[in-house]
């Protein structure tokens, strides 16, 4: 019996396993990093810049340590030889600037306050609310960011004196508590609430007042922190205004007081002692909202 010839079996070739193939977007995203050359350069492009940046608040601050000394650079830049407390102790003991200081704490606090107060019910009304004349009545009211302040400071001024207003403190905050750019900024961060929260809220029954402060203001809470800080800067540091309003020593703020300085022939290092101390609260207040900065700067976008 002839045996079968059988030909001889072949084991199939297994292809190559094929490499994963990442995404379009991925490997767009990718051909974006930079090289290790490019990192390396800019580290050191932000390096340069932050020593740049922190350089005048260094010198700031060591030559308020060094009163009665010529200024001689740079070794008026060491911060361990004649370091002297003394112009501090003239600063809080001699001027009135613990006045200037509460002065200028009462304005900014009550003018944040009342700013993200009025602007995030502004905000809640032009970008959730309907009425004859809203989009006419928003942006008529947002060109007021195309005027500067210059323009409006006589006006604004007779109009306090008119009223009583001068060398007071709510002649010092009432004519800056309409705040456009604030009032920008809430609108377009509650445009991108959903609408069923509030009609689920009204369906429940809750007025419109109860909705703004149960469901609004809570969900507000990064673009009103990045707001409060704007806002607290702006009046810290504000000049013009209270100097002009205010006629008496005892109501000027920081800023002016602190200027009044160089008209009474007061050595470098205690002005710079009363920079010092104008200096540290803004830092406190950065430092403690700075998480809700980045979020209210990063969820506010500008939508149409």
């Amino acid at each position: 019996m002839t045996a079968l010839i059988q030909p001889p079996t072949q084991t199939p070739v297994s292809a190559p396993p094929k490499k994963p193939v990442a995404p379009r977007r991925q490997r767009s995203f990718r051909a974006l990093e930079p090289s290790r050359m490019g990192v390396v350069v800019r580290w050191i492009w932000l390096s340069i810049a932050g020593i740049l940046s922190f350089f005048p608040f260094y010198a700031m601050v060591v030559l308020s340590l060094k009163p009665g000394l010529v200024v001689e650079l740079p070794g008026s830049l060491l911060p361990w030889t004649d370091i002297s407390f003394e112009s501090y102790e003239q600063v809080l003991g001699g001027q009135n600037i613990l006045g200037w200081l509460w002065n200028t704490v009462v304005y900014s606090l009550v003018s944040v306050v009342a700013v993200l107060f009025l602007s995030a019910m502004a905000g809640y009304a032009f970008a959730k609310k309907r009425f004859a004349g809203k989009e006419v009545m928003f942006w008529s009211f947002l060109a007021m960011v195309m005027v500067p302040f210059h323009v409006t400071l006589i006006p604004t001024f007779i109009l306090m004196a008119n009223l009583g207003g001068i060398d007071t403190y709510w002649g010092l905050i009432l004519p800056t508590l309409a705040n456009a750019q604030a009032v920008f900024l809430m609108r377009q961060f509650i445009q991108g609430l959903p609408d069923e929260l509030f009609e689920a809220a009204r369906i429940d029954g809750a007025g419109e007042f109860r909705i703004f402060l149960r469901i609004v203001l809570p969900l507000c809470k990064p673009i009103l922190a990045t707001l409060g800080i704007f806002v607290f800067l702006w009046h810290w540091n504000d000049f013009l205004w209270p100097l002009i309003i205010a006629k008496s020593n005892s109501m000027f703020t920081l800023t002016v007081g602190i200027s009044s300085l160089q008209q009474q022939n007061v050595p470098l290092s205690t002005m710079l002692a009363g920079s010092v101390v104008a200096l540290l609260p803004i830092f406190l207040a950065y430092l403690i909202a700075q998480r809700y900065v980045q979020e209210g700067v990063t969820g506010t976008g500008i939508k149409g």
